[in-house]
């Protein structure tokens, strides 16, 4: 992961115990023409919930993206066990100009993901 300014960001937060979810693994994948996915980027969660430095502006470009968390390991680390080892999220990026953030909202039998800002 890079340090500096990343067009694309996520936050975690984990609904059932009212906090950001730290140390979940998350990898990045872009699809390539031939339909193959390509890691861009892996890293975990910091305290706060958030992957900062995921991809540079040079990275970004238009296509289709997946970003999968690691979820059944994240369960098992907080002592739960979690319906979903992983959550798979795909979007399409047109304009890489602008900025995309894709939050989870987790609990052990549920998700939900939205176009943040």
């Amino acid at each position: 992961m890079s340090g500096q300014y990343s067009p694309l960001t996520t936050h975690v937060l984990d609904t059932a115990q009212g906090k950001p979810a730290s140390n979940l693994e998350i990898n990045l994948y872009y699809q390539t023409k031939d339909k193959q996915w390509q890691q861009l980027a892996s890293g975990k969660t910091n305290a706060d919930g958030r992957c900062p430095g995921l991809l540079t502006q040079e990275q970004f470009k238009p296509g289709i993206y997946k970003i999968s968390f690691e979820t059944g390991e994240y369960h098992k680390s907080q002592g739960v066990q979690g319906f979903y080892p992983f959550v798979p999220i795909f979007f399409e990026i047109i304009d890489p100009n602008q900025h995309y953030h894709v939050p989870l909202l987790l609990s052990p039998f549920g998700y939900s993901t939205y176009r943040g800002s």
